[in-house]
């Protein structure tokens, strides 16, 4: 469960003070996975950083009571001096898991052969995106955080792999994914919430959210 008590968050953009959240209280229990409607510029990213303990509220508290993974996109871990291998086995001993193990899902996942054992700084945008999923697929959490949605890869095996792990994920794992697009939940999430005016608006189903979602952004 992660549960939001008054929780505050704002910074100053040098003009004015934006809000993210404005003493907004909500949880989210495991088995329900969340998809958090934001248009850009509102804060999804800050939201998807407080979860995953990456950012603090300004005030209020957030409780966490299950294994919580890093967002996906979040490349905070990953040394680009190193290599796939020695990030993958460095994640591993940090998670207390079998390095061996996060190696060689992490190898067979991302297809990337010999560049496996280069400087991760050396890849191209769509390699380090199938490299991130990869070790975020070979850790077991009980709630995954996705920052708008699958990462976009062109590969069409890798999309199928990883996206057939994350479907039998999906069955016994919970799922927060925020985004801009509705379209980007309907594959994930049962229930839904809008953020608007630093409030979260949560809902029963996505189709009553993109009610309110859509007259936000197109009223």
């Amino acid at each position: 469960m992660i549960e939001f008590e008054n929780v505050s968050k704002s910074f100053w953009t040098g003009k004015r003070r934006k809000v993210i959240l404005d003493r907004a209280s909500f949880k989210v229990e495991l088995g329900n996975s969340l998809g958090i409607l934001a248009p850009n510029g509102t804060g999804k990213t800050t939201i998807i950083n407080m979860m995953a303990g990456l950012e603090k509220p300004d005030e209020g508290r957030i409780i966490r009571t299950s294994r919580i993974s890093f967002p996906l996109g979040f490349m905070g871990g990953v040394n680009n001096k190193h290599t796939a291998t020695e990030n993958a086995r460095y994640i591993a001993r940090l998670y207390g898991l079998d390095p061996d193990y996060v190696e060689s899902f992490c190898r067979w996942l991302c297809g990337l052969d010999e560049y496996f054992d280069m400087p991760v700084g050396t890849y191209s945008a769509g390699m380090r995106a199938r490299f991130t999923f990869a070790l975020l697929l070979s850790l077991e959490f009980d709630i995954y955080l996705i920052d708008e949605g699958m990462p976009g890869t062109t590969d069409v095996e890798f999309n199928r792999k990883a996206g057939a792990i994350l479907k039998e994920r999906l069955r016994n794992t919970t799922i927060i994914v925020v985004s801009h697009q509705p379209s980007t939940l309907e594959k994930f999430c049962r229930s839904a919430a809008v953020l608007k005016d630093g409030q979260l608006y949560m809902f029963e189903t996505l189709e009553e959210a993109k009610r309110l979602y859509e007259y936000q952004t197109h009223g």
